[in-house]
């Protein structure tokens, strides 16, 4: 199975360590002739090119996969007045992506790609996708490989903002049970992860119903975070950095 780098620089999260920098610019090439051709050489319109992607994403050569879902992530950041309207699309994709059987790296760009679509609808609209997202990220907290972890705690923190009524008591359930994670990782060995967790941390909060804040936390920090826009705007400065990973460098 292929494993993302675990290191996590401080601008970025890294390209996964089985990519060489060939590799890499091999792929971004590919990725703009493929929109060159579909969009510009034979005007094809976007809605197309997410449908291909989505098509690709589902394919059974595990490259061709992992290339789509990164192809999905750069077309949701880089036209993102589009996510609403192809937001089924790119959604459907991206979950089966998740829980992709055989590539941690196409399990690790769906995460990315996730968050950049959660952060632009902010949680509206998920449907039962909300479900399937919180189940298989939840397995991901504890992952071996750094930027992995680091990117589960950032979705499970905005699928904790954007729970909603509809969601509250599975949503309970799950963060529940999540809760030894969020303690242990606080403390993680890498403090991009620890930061991460931190965050989801306060997003979850009011789900664990603490009767008194462990470690730092405050009550007042409790209170603010079931307000879902206070943890849109705690959270915006990891997207800050978060974001440039999904773009192809």
């Amino acid at each position: 199975v292929d494993q993302p780098r675990k290191e996590i620089p401080s601008d970025h999260l890294p390209e996964p360590s089985s990519q060489t920098k060939k590799q890499r610019i091999s792929r971004k090439s590919l990725f703009s002739k493929i929109l060159w051709k579909l969009r510009l050489r034979n005007q094809e319109p976007l809605k197309n090119v997410f449908y291909l992607l989505a098509e690709r994403a589902r394919d059974s050569n595990t490259k061709r996969r992992h290339m789509a879902i990164k192809g999905l992530g750069n077309m949701a950041y880089e036209a993102p007045d589009k996510v609403k309207k192809y937001k089924k699309i790119l959604l459907d994709s991206l979950v089966h992506g998740l829980y992709d059987p055989v590539s941690s790296e196409i399990i690790y760009e769906s995460v990315k790609a996730l968050i950049i679509i959660l952060g632009k609808i902010k949680g509206k609209g998920l449907g039962s996708f909300f479900v399937d997202i919180t189940l298989q990220t939840r397995t991901l907290l504890d992952d071996e490989n750094d930027s992995l972890r680091y990117s589960a705690f950032i979705l499970f923190g905005q699928l904790a903002a954007c729970a909603g009524w509809k969601w509250k008591k599975f949503f309970t359930s799950q963060a529940k049970r999540t809760r030894d994670s969020l303690l242990v990782h606080l403390r993680d060995g890498n403090p991009h992860v620890a930061m991460a967790c931190r965050t989801a941390f306060h997003a979850c909060s009011p789900f664990l119903r603490l009767k008194k804040e462990p470690l730092e936390y405050t009550i007042q920090a409790q209170e603010e975070q079931r307000n879902p826009k206070l943890y849109w705007q705690l959270v915006s400065r990891i997207f800050s950095y978060l974001n440039q990973s999904i773009i192809i460098h």
